[in-house]
């Protein structure tokens, strides 16, 4: 067991140094207030990180009202959705944590269910409730599946408003305080769903090649790396494969990664699947600890461009594996952190032999210290 642990060592990417290289992934709560933040997310996300962390994303915040993948999802595309989000990045920054933020557009899959109603179409149920439809788009006018919604196609004019959009959001992030940017290119939502031929059957610049399906997400990044100050990191979250037959395959990734580094991305965020479905169930070959793994790595040493691993990844040592054997550069946990939100904290431990709480914030580790030289059960082996 290392004493020098790889995942507890600073990366510093533009003018950022991250104090470590566990990220918390951006997770839905599907409880925002007309695209507001509300006193969940405060909560959620400072518990998050008091955690540990070194740097934790705001989950998928839509550029545009239509955007929302439910009616509890949040926004950035009004200023007066800028100061809730400013509340969090302060907090964050008080702390030492790296405060960042996923911009997202869910294209066809927008005006979802909330997960716990059902995580599909909007219908009669929902509808009592109060969570009316709205109209979504996408590249072509194909639904995500049976019995959705069929999405408009986007004509050029809706393109280059969407292109505005996630860079007006992006300044709205600046303003909020966040550090770190991720473009959501994955999960079937409409970046995605643009570069896969699965959900893209167009006939003009933004469809048929890869090249033309690969137009929209370059143009929306490279509009939002002009938004983005220099100094400051950016993310793209790829799904690296749809995992469905006649889909976005690993080569596609690659030569997406190669483009997206062209025009200023520093890290590719590689998770997959959710092109006709729940990315969180997403059709693979084997989903298992570390089943994504592998996409950071190839798209590491092919694309020559920093990654960040994520899918099942529950345990320290298998953490700092995959760092060890620089097959990532970072490590995202989600639902781990859920269900401990002290997981960087107890990996520190694990790792680097660290049983004297220094790391805790010390309104805890004050308590927990005197707890360990006061009981035998508790004093460090």
């Amino acid at each position: 067991m290392p004493h020098k642990s790889r995942l507890f060592s600073q990366i510093k990417i533009r003018g950022i140094t991250i104090p470590n290289r566990i990220v918390i992934s951006p997770m839905c709560q599907y409880s925002a207030n007309d695209g507001y933040l509300e006193l969940w997310h405060t909560i959620h996300l400072g518990r998050l990180v008091m955690g540990g962390a070194g740097l934790i994303f705001t989950e998928a915040t839509a550029v545009h009202k239509n955007g929302r993948i439910t009616h509890g999802c949040p926004g950035l595309w009004e200023n007066g959705q800028i100061s809730n989000h400013a509340a969090i990045t302060s907090f964050a920054k008080a702390h030492g944590c790296i405060p960042a933020i996923q911009l997202a557009h869910a294209g066809r899959k927008a005006g979802m269910q909330r997960p716990w109603y059902g995580n599909s179409f909007l219908a009669e149920a929902d509808f009592a409730r109060g969570d009316l439809p709205w109209s979504c788009y996408g590249p072509s006018a194909i639904p995500v599946d049976k019995g959705w919604p069929v999405p408009q196609e986007m004509t050029k004019a809706d393109i280059l408003s969407l292109i505005e959009d996630f860079a007006a959001s992006a300044k709205r992030a600046l303003q909020a305080g966040y550090d770190a940017l991720e473009v959501h290119g994955a999960h079937g939502y409409l970046l995605h769903s643009f570069l896969s031929p699965l959900s893209n059957q167009r006939n003009d610049a933004y469809g048929g090649s890869l090249k033309n399906r690969m137009r929209l997400p370059l143009e929306v990044t490279e509009a939002v790396r002009i938004a983005w100050p220099d100094h400051l990191p950016l993310f793209f979250r790829v799904s690296a494969v749809d995992g469905t037959a006649g889909g976005w395959q690993l080569d596609d990734t690659l030569l997406l990664a190669k483009e997206l580094k062209k025009l200023g991305v520093d890290v590719i965020d590689c998770s997959s699947g959710g092109i006709a479905g729940s990315a969180t169930a997403a059709n693979v070959d084997k989903r298992q600890p570390g089943f994504q793994v592998p996409y950071a790595a190839s798209v590491r040493e092919q694309a020559n461009i920093k990654t960040m691993s994520v899918g099942l990844i529950t345990h320290p040592l298998q953490a700092e594996d995959i760092l060890q054997r620089k097959q990532s550069d970072l490590v995202a946990i989600g639902r781990e952190a859920l269900a401990n939100p002290n997981w960087p904290l107890s990996a520190r431990e694990t790792l680097t032999q660290d049983n004297h709480y220094n790391h805790w914030p010390e309104q805890s580790g004050w308590w927990l210290e005197r707890r360990a030289l006061s009981s035998e059960f508790y004093k460090p082996k």
